[in-house]
């Protein structure tokens, strides 16, 4: 089966991209994954932005740092099966970090989100969470999916090795900026350090160059806000052997409308 996984959705430009490309995507795959903590003006997602990705052919969705952004997810969160937050936040927050979904081919596919914790807020350990979450959806289908939102590349590439021979696939998501070492590790993990960002192609990350840049040049706060113009989408691939659950091809899309 083929399974595609899309990378941080940013804004109205982002969610437009998405949509002209599941158009034509969507009757190639099984199965679709998303990262979506800033399809909504670029931080959080709304009840009716959710809704909206949904209709387009997303099936699940996972979420990172932003998550809190928009309040109103936390409805969405506790009472929709299809949309995770990072299994290892502390606190007793809404939501759960893992999903079982069915695909198109009626396959049972587990996901998990996960956060990082070099350079990213305090969380729980990320390994010892997926340890908890690999073990109980290995019970119910040999297809796991694993969204690591995390910023250090050291971290996404250790966590897939970890997972290597437990899981189908470890996809990074947060940085925005796709990377080009797609492969398969030795015992049958697909592997991208991170996804991409459908967005803005003009822009820094999604949002309007001029604040960012002057961020830079004087230290000072600036108000972000997102960029539009051209969308670029970003995703992968994984071709998934639903005997074994390994993957056995990896392919990466980098499209600019």
């Amino acid at each position: 089966m083929k399974i595609l996984a899309i990378g941080d959705i940013v804004s109205q430009v982002g969610r437009k991209t998405v949509e002209e490309m599941l158009d034509s995507l969507s009757s190639k795959v099984d199965f679709v994954i998303a990262n979506a903590e800033n399809a909504a003006h670029g931080k959080g997602l709304t009840k009716p932005i959710y809704e909206e990705l949904c209709r387009y052919g997303v099936d699940g969705i996972t979420l990172g740092n932003h998550c809190w952004g928009c309040p109103d997810i936390a409805n969405v969160l506790r009472h929709q099966k299809n949309i995770i937050r990072p299994a290892n936040f502390e606190g007793n927050c809404p939501g759960c970090g893992s999903m079982l979904l069915t695909a198109k081919n009626g396959v049972s596919v587990g996901v998990i989100n996960l956060i990082g914790r070099t350079y990213m807020k305090p969380a729980a350990s990320p390994f010892f969470a997926a340890d908890k979450l690999v073990d109980a959806l290995s019970k119910k289908t040999k297809i796991i999916l694993v969204d690591f939102h995390a910023e250090a590349t050291s971290e996404k590439i250790a966590m897939a090795h970890y997972l290597d021979g437990r899981v189908s696939a470890v996809f990074g998501t947060h940085t925005h900026v796709q990377t080009a070492d797609e492969m398969i590790f030795p015992k049958g993990c697909g592997y991208i350090t991170d996804l991409g960002m459908c967005g803005a192609v003009h822009s820094v990350l999604g949002m309007e160059k001029k604040n960012v840049i002057q961020s830079f040049l004087d230290g000072m706060p600036q108000r972000f806000e997102v960029a539009n113009g051209r969308g670029q989408f970003c995703g992968c691939i994984f071709e998934i052997d639903e005997e074994t659950g390994k993957c056995v091809g990896v392919e990466r899309i980098f499209d600019r409308k």
